[in-house]
């Protein structure tokens, strides 16, 4: 497959939430590519459009492609899923139509695009990863705290599938995912003897943040993340 004739696919991140924090790049290849891919069956309903759509209004004349992917713990479904849109995808490229897709955060952490760029890749396409800011630099930034100085290790938890495990006695821990099981993600926390923050939908209207475990509510968002730092520990 000639790489020089076809398209090139683009994972841009888009940032947490507020559209002053997308990069100067993504607002660039926004502007420049005339397809925009986004994860849902309704591209202007999705959180990703509506933080760029803030930033770069042009993206309301753009061909939108809706690539549909449900959060759900069925691997066939997610194989099926992400097949078809990285084939809904494919036929743009192979037309030399470049197509950006847009994700939230940073398009390299726990992304959706993930999925579809190894599948686009495998099929002889060139894919390029655009980097934006990830949710818990922002949250940090939100709170006023660093997350990590001088020889402190960051460590990243999917919150909702590593429920039993215990946390790390030192350094910085970021628990992603955990809006669904927020009463057992706090059960989590309190056993390690650590205090944490939460900040949820962070940069949007909805913004809600927490200064301590205790103060965090059983039942929150799906966008709620939660830090704790090895100096907070009780």
């Amino acid at each position: 497959m000639d790489r020089n004739t076809n398209g090139i696919l683009y994972g841009v991140g888009v940032g947490p939430g507020d559209p002053e924090l997308m990069t100067l790049k993504a607002v660039r290849l926004i502007r420049e590519k005339h397809v925009i891919a986004l994860p849902g069956s309704s591209p202007k309903e999705t959180v990703a459009y509506q933080i760029a759509a803030a930033a770069v209004p042009e993206l309301a004349d753009k061909e939108l492609l809706p690539v549909y992917m449900p959060m759900t713990h069925d691997q066939e479904e997610q194989r099926r899923r992400h097949r078809e849109g990285a084939d809904e995808i494919e036929r743009y490229l192979r037309r030399g139509e470049d197509v950006v897709f847009l994700t939230l955060g940073d398009s390299a952490v726990y992304s959706t695009f993930a999925y579809l760029k190894q599948l686009v890749e495998a099929d002889g396409f060139e894919t390029q990863l655009i980097s934006g800011i990830p949710s818990f630099c922002a949250a940090a930034a939100r709170v006023n705290q660093p997350l990590a100085v001088w020889n402190e290790q960051i460590h990243i938890f999917p919150a909702i599938h590593n429920l039993t495990e215990e946390l790390p006695e030192t350094g910085t821990c970021i628990l992603m995912k955990s809006g669904s099981r927020m009463k057992q993600v706090k059960d989590m926390v309190k056993r390690s003897g650590r205090d944490a923050m939460m900040v949820e939908n962070c940069g949007t209207e909805d913004e809600r943040v927490y200064l301590h475990v205790d103060d965090i509510p059983d039942t929150a968002g799906y966008y709620s993340l939660i830090l704790s730092r090895e100096t907070e520990q009780r």
